[in-house]
């Protein structure tokens, strides 16, 4: 009987090497994108939102004293934030929806139809578009002209009508398809990837003002009462800011357990800070 002899020289390592690449391009799947986005949200949230949340409170400070180019920027972030994700949802939907056949989206939990209730995204969107709104308005007319009635009509029903057809698109990567998109770029990997780029660039945006929590000046909770006061307004909050970012993906691994995991471990420096309180937190805003 033939047994196997001893593995050559170096041969383990190049298995591991090889294990290692394996599992570094199955978290690059397409199937995998959301677990992706939890952990560069993590990284972020670790090393850099906190650098990059400063900056912004900055850039708040800068519009608080009317300076037109502060204004200018805080704008821009304004719309890059509501256009990112219906950008990224046209350009997606296509692929997603050929992968769609394997899941059961309108079947799921009851859960899974309120997340996924395009009431939900609309209020936050007009949440949006009253920021874009006061900031777009000020640095173009001054603080006069905002608030002369002919500005103020014209961009609140000129915006209305702008969220409504924002959410339509944003929705319609939850409604299958009935024929391929005239542009043929939509049907394309390339239109994937440029969708996942308008997502995650979403998320960071999201997590600048997410991370503004951790500047409120809160320390360590004075008790048990104050504890679970928190840890309600800061869940409450979570759900506003991480999961609408979060959704394109999680109507693909909604039913993966370790998928809150991931979305809780992206969140925990968050947490962290919020719930627990750190020395850092008193310099405040």
């Amino acid at each position: 009987m033939n047994t196997p002899g001893p593995l050559p020289k170096g041969a383990g390592a190049k298995q591991r090497a090889l294990t290692k690449r394996a599992t570094f391009k199955k978290l690059f799947a397409t199937a995998n994108r959301g677990l992706l986005l939890d952990l560069i949200v993590f990284i972020a949230n670790l090393f850099l939102m906190r650098v990059l949340t400063r900056q912004f409170i900055k850039l708040f400070g800068e519009v608080s004293a009317e300076n037109p180019l502060a204004q200018f920027a805080l704008s821009l972030v304004l719309i890059a934030m509501w256009i990112l994700p219906a950008a990224g949802a046209v350009l997606k939907r296509w692929r997603f929806q050929q992968r769609r056949n394997a899941l059961t989206l309108g079947n799921q939990s009851s859960l899974a139809s309120c997340l996924f209730n395009p009431l939900f995204y609309f209020c936050l969107n007009l949440v949006i578009s009253a920021a874009i709104l006061t900031s777009v308005g000020t640095w173009m007319f001054g603080s006069r002209g905002m608030n002369s009635a002919p500005v103020s009509v014209i961009g609140i029903f000129s915006l209305l009508l702008l969220t409504i057809v924002q959410t339509y698109l944003i929705y319609s990567y939850f409604t299958p398809t009935k024929k391929p998109p005239r542009w043929g770029f939509l049907r394309t990997r390339q239109s994937e990837i440029l969708g996942d780029l308008c997502l995650f660039l979403n998320m960071i945006l999201f997590q600048v003002f997410w991370n503004m929590l951790t500047f409120a000046g809160l320390g360590h909770p004075s008790g048990v009462v104050e504890f679970l006061g928190r840890l309600f307004f800061v869940s409450f909050i979570a759900l506003l800011i991480y999961f609408p970012p979060r959704m394109f993906y999680l109507a693909e691994d909604i039913n993966r357990g370790r998928t809150w995991l991931t979305m809780l471990l992206a969140n925990s420096p968050v947490l962290f800070r919020v719930l627990i309180g750190t020395s850092s937190n008193a310099s405040g805003w």
